[in-house]
């Protein structure tokens, strides 16, 4: 079977445009009278996103595209006013993020390569990168010389279509060393792959399905806790391995500099924000590390 994919690469703005239309604004406000549609309209829509289980990140992202979208009609003169404005956006608590230690991780990766799926997690958990962007990486991002991995294009679906995009942000596409370890498992995935070569649209995707179609997040999420059960962990998000990946260097001391730059955060002030858990462990540590490099020669002070 064939995969149904797109190869996108100027037009993912307008594709999550198109999708977010569809999906949650045209079933709630499609009927609706322009000229006639009020502040009361709009609060009800993103009120039954917020039951429907979407985040409030998506629900302030419509919120954003309908006030410049009302803010056109107003040029156009099709309203007197912006129903956008005022409109107080539904709050939604925001999931507790979970991350594993260091033996937990050692211990999903054990069971974790003892199945096919193995390698995508193993690239996942070291690497920090987020789903729709390891799901979407290329043999032709790896550069075997130096041990990096380019993250260039992130990976949807839609309507049934496989969207290969251009990252979101310039900050999205960064560089990635990888792992020694990591490393041999892809040359042992590629060599495996080539072998294979079901289908020559994704024939250069690191990691697909057993039909050679793109993997599908939520098929990937499933087996991902599947394996926590089997390897007795509680279970998290798989999202949650970029949170792991994170707080497992922070807490080995990399940079947080540098850290940021792997997850591809807009700053490293929003990346200590976002993992400042991890910091006092770090603060208690470094007067130590200090110590031993001052004192490492002897003779600095007195016995």
């Amino acid at each position: 079977m064939q995969p149904n994919i797109g190869r996108v690469y100027g037009d993912s703005v307008e594709i999550a445009y198109e999708g977010m239309l569809r999906r949650d604004i045209r079933p709630h406000l499609g009927a609706s009278v322009l000229a006639a549609m009020r502040p009361l309209d709009l609060q009800a829509a993103y009120q039954q996103m917020i039951e429907r289980g979407l985040s409030g990140r998506t629900v302030r992202y419509t919120h954003v595209v309908l006030k410049s979208a009302m803010r056109q009609t107003l040029r156009w003169h099709l309203l007197l006013e912006k129903p956008a404005d005022g409109v107080e956006i539904p709050q939604q608590l925001r999931g507790e993020m979970r991350s594993f230690t260091v033996e937990q991780a050692q211990t999903f990766l054990k069971a974790a390569l003892a199945t096919s799926h193995g390698p995508v997690l193993a690239v996942a958990l070291t690497t920090g990168m987020r789903p729709s962007e390891y799901l979407g990486l290329k043999w032709p991002d790896i550069d075997w010389t130096r041990q990096t991995v380019s993250v260039v294009r992130s990976v949807r679906r839609l309507d049934g279509r496989w969207y290969f995009c251009d990252t979101k942000r310039s900050r999205s596409r960064r560089p990635i060393k990888l792992q020694r370890w990591i490393v041999g498992l892809l040359r042992d995935l590629q060599r495996r792959a080539s072998a294979d070569n079901l289908c020559p649209e994704t024939d250069d995707l690191v990691f697909k399905t057993a039909s050679g179609q793109p993997i599908n997040s939520d098929y990937l999420a499933k087996h991902f806790r599947s394996i926590l059960d089997l390897a007795g962990l509680s279970r998290i998000r798989l999202y949650d391995l970029r949170h792991s990946a994170a707080t497992i260097a922070l807490a080995a001391g990399v940079s947080p500099k540098v850290v940021s730059e792997q997850l591809g955060h807009a700053s490293t002030a929003f990346t200590l924000a976002t993992y400042a858990h991890v910091l006092p462990h770090m603060q208690d540590e470094a007067p130590a590390k200090v110590e031993a490099m001052l004192l490492a020669q002897g003779n600095v002070v007195d016995a």
